[in-house]
């Protein structure tokens, strides 16, 4: 056995609102998985984070390489996690590694130069391209869909829209 992923979600905000109020409640997860090597190792973005959880929520930020390590390790069958990563290539570099994704929700990718908005609050670069079709490529379902209420959009049709398939 190994830990169970509840909901698997890219959001560049990490733990807001949404996450708090919204799917954390749907998803009903017993912890918070933050998988992001860079906030793995800044102590202060992690103290901020495990502050924006629900009350009572335990929040662990990890690498990409430890969430690989602990996903088939079975001390950690007891976890039921609503995972969390910044943009599409940490969660391409879980499945490489052997992670069982069956579904991505994307959430907010926020725009910066060099990328492409491709829906509101959704824009991509190339290598979150690249990522996303290597998800959709190994059957990963990768739906965008901001808060639970939304009606879920396949993110692939949103690349072929912007023809960055």
């Amino acid at each position: 056995m190994s830990l169970t992923i509840k909901l698997a979600r890219i959001d560049s905000r990490l733990i807001h609102g949404q996450v708090v109020t919204g799917w954390a409640r749907v998803a009903q997860p017993n912890r918070i998985l933050v998988v992001d090597d860079t906030v793995a190792q800044d102590s202060l973005q992690k103290t901020l984070l495990k502050q924006a959880a629900p009350a009572g929520m335990k929040v662990n930020c990890i690498t990409v390489e430890k969430m690989i390590q602990i996903w088939g390790d079975p001390k950690f069958d007891v976890i039921k996690a609503l995972v969390l990563t910044k943009g599409p290539e940490a969660m391409a570099e879980m499945v490489k590694g052997g992670v069982s994704i069956p579904e991505v929700n994307v959430g907010n990718m926020t725009f910066e130069d060099g990328k492409t908005v491709i829906a509101s609050n959704l824009a991509v670069s190339q290598e979150d391209v690249d990522a996303f079709n290597y998800l959709h490529d190994q059957g990963v379902k990768l739906s965008r869909q901001m808060v639970p209420g939304d009606s879920a959009v396949d993110v692939m049709d949103l690349l072929k829209k912007a023809d960055l398939e």
